[in-house]
This record gives structure tokens, C-alpha cells and sequence, in this order.
């Protein structure tokens, strides 16, 4: 899924967009266009939440340490409404920006449920509960202790947690031989420049990616620039280029596993 070298310069409001069956099975050779035209089809539910998370941004102000930026963030929303996921696992809540954005895009869909898991639990306070509620499932404790059999029925597969090499490790050779084919899944914390840094998650999961023959779509600054430059055209022709919060970095990768 690394990025198309044919990034057309506009998209039209009538551009057809890929069913989610489709979603699942492209999302092995996702490209900008397919991204910029799910930003086209969801653009009047992505702008409220847009604007919802922004004035919570505001309302929290330091005490939101807000990890995704907006490019991460929205394209992780525009996937899950697109597929529907029934079962989300979520590695890593931090204090809960990706988990509001998830459980956003199940709300929108009107179905869906998320295991978050994480070893601190500042989320807690900061989802609101028109969010969580009947939605969204939360264990404290460290993942390789608690995460049990939920994920070899998770239907998206997010994390965002430890980054060191041994975490990495863990995950690809615990998790992802868990997880159903098929599965479109993403890791944060990859691309902070044009490689991901040495003995770090990134550089085990890059290697992991290589070693399966598997195919990635990152919208980071560092690695992909011109995936930046055309979807920031896309949200400006959109009127969605107002920032949630400000922000540049933006190393997440996004792929299926099996």
C-alpha cells in the first residue's frame, strides 16, 4: 500500500467509492485516491466529528495529550465507516484521542463494539459517555497479560502502544498470527523520518511487512510527502482543512494481515 505515483489533482463530489467488501480487499493496495474518495463520501459525518473533537480538544487543553494528528486520525475513521467493523481491538488509549475517533466511526455506523487496552487509564475520564456507552470495553493491565481471546475476532485491529523492538516483537509473532485474514489493521509510531528508527517497533514491524510480502498505505509527512500534499488539497476543495489540532507528524501505517 505504498502510495500511488498517479495522484490525480481534484476529486469530484460524484467520484464512486469502493463498497466495504471492497474496502477489505483493496485495502491491500490502498492508494490516495481511494482515501481521498472516502473523504468525498463521508465528508458531512467527518466534519461534525471534526468539529466535536476539536471543541473537546479545546475544552480539555492540557489535559488531552492528544496522539493521532488529523490525517491519522480521520483516514482511521473513513476506513471504519467504510467497512463496519463489528469487533475493534485497540492497543494503546494513552488518554483516549484514537479511542474517541473510533468509537466516533461506530457510532456513525450505528454499529460495532471496541476493546481498548491499555496499562494507564486516563482514557476513562476523558470519553465522554454518549460515546461509550454500551460500545466500548476497557482493561487496565498490561496487553500481554489481558488481552485474552477477543482478538481472533476483531474485525480492525489498531495500535498505538509500547514502541520499543521487544513490544514489536511481541505483537507479530503473538497477535498477528491470532487475527483472521483479511484483517485491515494499523500501527502508530512507524515513520518518523524516511525510515523507521533502528531496534525500535517500527523497524520490527517494517521487517515483519517485508518477510510476509505485505504491501503498506502511510499518509506520514516524513515518508510519504505527496500523499500529504494531495490530501490536503482534497480537504481544502472539501472545506475541511481547518485544523483539529496542530500537527505534522504523523507516522502511522495502515495494511491487512493473513
Amino acid at each position: 500500500m505504498t502510495p500511488s505515483s498517479d495522484i490525480p489533482g481534484s476529486v469530484e463530489s460524484g467520484a464512486d467509492v469502493t463498497s466495504a467488501q471492497d474496502v477489505v480487499n483493496s485495502l491491500r493496495d490502498l492508494t490516495v485516491q481511494a482515501v481521498s474518495e472516502l473523504y468525498v463520501k463521508y465528508q458531512d459525518d467527518l466534519r461534525a466529528v471534526r468539529d466535536r473533537q476539536r471543541d473537546f480538544l479545546q475544552r480539555r487543553g492540557k489535559s488531552m495529550k492528544a496522539q493521532l494528528d488529523d490525517y491519522e486520525a480521520e483516514i482511521t475513521y473513513l476506513l471504519l465507516r467504510e467497512y463496519r467493523p463489528e469487533t475493534v481491538v485497540e492497543i494503546g488509549t494513552f488518554y483516549g484521542w484514537s479511542t474517541m475517533w473510533i468509537l466516533s466511526a461506530l457510532r456513525d455506523n450505528g454499529i460495532g463494539h471496541l476493546y481498548s487496552f491499555d496499562i494507564v487509564d486516563h482514557v476513562v475520564s476523558n470519553v465522554p459517555d454518549d460515546l461509550s456507552a454500551a460500545r466500548w470495553t476497557f482493561t487496565k493491565g498490561d496487553v500481554r497479560e489481558t488481552l485474552g481471546g477477543i482478538v481472533t475476532g476483531t474485525d480492525y485491529l489498531f495500535i498505538d502502544a509500547d514502541h520499543g523492538a521487544r513490544f514489536g516483537r511481541w505483537y507479530v509473532e503473538n497477535v498477528f498470527p491470532m487475527v483472521r485474514p483479511g484483517t485491515p489493521t494499523s500501527v502508530h509510531d512507524v515513520f518518523h523520518g524516511r525510515r523507521p528508527k533502528p531496534i525500535s517497533e517500527g523497524s520490527v514491524l517494517m521487517k515483519w511487512l517485508a518477510e510476509h510480502d505485505k504491501s503498506f498505505f502511510t499518509s506520514s509527512a516524513a515518508k510519504a510527502p505527496e500523499v500529504i500534499e494531495h490530501l490536503s488539497k482534497v480537504k481544502e476543495e472539501l472545506r475541511l482543512s481547518t485544523p483539529v489540532r496542530d500537527s505534522r507528524h504523523n507516522p502511522m501505517v495502515f495494511f491487512t494481515l493473513g
